[in-house]
């Protein structure tokens, strides 16, 4: 599928960086205005954005590497196709691999526990979220900024470096504005922080279990119900937990 960006200049900035660059197209594609599998044409961009095409090939580049785009042999870049069922189950699995043993580590950890950071980003959160209708943006950023501060607080510079290259946020929140105002986010995200914060390393996994857990069932419903029923979260969940009512209504 082809997506023309046009050829006019529109309001942007005249003299947009590298990164105002990248901004403008990551929002962009997020919120599907650029859809997926479309392809994307640097001149055209320039043009558009008023800027030498030099940042645009550097903001695609960086835009690349969050997998938001790929290039294949003399197609240039598009953007990439959104998750399927599969995939979405397979990224979740993948966290609650990876997550609860995190939030249990991070609420194990006196001296480099990370409740101070979690509550700023919540606070600020809380306020951008104040009257807004839609906040898929901000909902993002803190939704990734929260889970990379529990993730750094484990102190395993392996396990965070493999859980960054899943760009799991920038992908799942592409599917459905499954929790538009983020009040269910804030609220999951809350617990989390709260036992972590009380130093509670169990009752820090099960929340983390729980959350993405629902998670799951929320963006699942991008999905007919169906192909919902098609595939379910594996019962090996945690190497601490499992379930076996992924797919029940929260």
């Amino acid at each position: 599928m082809t997506h023309h960006q046009g050829d006019t200049p529109d309001s942007t900035p005249a003299r947009l960086t590298t990164s105002g660059v990248y901004d403008l197209l990551r929002t962009q594609i997020l919120d599907n205005i650029i859809p997926p599998g479309t392809r994307v044409n640097i001149d055209a961009i320039s043009r558009k954005f008023g800027v030498s095409p030099t940042p645009v090939r550097e903001a695609l580049r960086r835009l690349q590497g969050d997998n938001l785009l790929v290039t294949a042999s003399n197609r240039g870049y598009s953007t990439t196709p959104l998750l399927d069922l599969e995939g979405l189950r397979e990224l979740f699995e993948f966290r609650l691999l990876v997550e609860p043993w995190a939030a249990r580590t991070a609420a194990a950890n006196r001296l480099g526990n990370p409740a101070h950071y979690l509550n700023t980003e919540l606070q600020v959160f809380m306020k951008q979220a104040e009257g807004q209708d839609d906040i898929r943006q901000h909902l993002v950023t803190h939704d990734s900024r929260f889970h990379e501060h529990i993730q750094a607080a484990s102190g395993n510079d392996v396990v965070r470096h493999a859980y960054e290259q899943t760009h799991c946020h920038l992908h799942i929140f592409r599917l459905y504005p499954a929790d538009m105002n983020g009040r269910i986010t804030i609220e999951e995200h809350r617990r989390v922080w709260e036992t972590i914060r009380d130093c509670e390393p169990a009752q820090a996994e099960n929340a983390m279990h729980e959350h993405l857990k629902r998670a799951f069932q929320r963006f699942a419903k991008a999905f007919d119900e169906a192909g919902r029923d098609k595939v379910d979260l594996s019962a090996y969940l945690s190497p601490r937990l499992a379930i076996d009512d992924a797919q029940q209504p929260a």
